[in-house]
C-alpha cells in the first residue's frame, strides 16, 4: 500500500505557471503506474497526464504541450509541470498510483487506479 500527497496547487493568472508535487510513501520498493488527474465542478475526473511502462508518457489533448509529467525515483515523487495556464485548467489535481502498470494505460484511460491522494486545487483567473 502507498500514500500519496499533493502539494503545489494555488492561484495564478490565465498564462502563468504551477508545479505540483506528488510524495508517495510506504510500499515504495514496487513498481507502479504514475498518473495526475483533475476534477473541475460539476464534471467528471479527467486524465491529465501519465507515465507508461518504458518511460513514456501521455497526455490528454487539452494540456499536451503546456503540462509536463516527471518523476524523481530518488525523491519517490511526482511532478506535474504545469505551463501557460488557461481558466479551464481550474481544478482539483490529484495524484495517482496502480500497482497493474502493465496495464498503465488502459488504467489511465478508465481513471481506475488502486490509490489517490487527496487533492490540491488550482485556480486560474482571466
Amino acid at each position: 500500500q502507498v500514500q500519496l500527497a499533493e502539494s503545489g496547487g494555488g492561484s495564478v493568472q490565465s498564462g502563468g505557471s504551477l508545479r505540483l508535487s506528488c510524495v508517495v510513501s510506504g510500499n515504495t520498493s514496487r513498481r507502479y503506474c504514475l498518473a495526475w488527474f483533475r476534477q473541475a465542478p460539476g464534471k467528471e475526473r479527467e486524465g491529465v497526464a501519465v507515465i507508461l511502462e518504458g518511460g513514456m508518457t501521455n497526455y490528454a489533448d487539452s494540456v499536451n504541450g503546456r503540462f509536463t509529467i516527471s518523476q524523481d525515483n530518488a525523491k519517490n515523487t511526482l511532478y506535474l509541470q504545469m505551463n501557460s495556464l488557461k481558466p479551464e485548467d481550474t481544478a482539483v489535481y490529484s495524484c495517482a498510483a496502480d500497482r497493474r502498470w502493465w496495464e498503465c494505460r488502459g488504467a489511465f484511460v478508465k481513471a481506475e487506479f488502486d490509490y489517490w491522494g487527496q487533492g490540491t486545487q488550482v485556480t486560474v483567473s482571466s
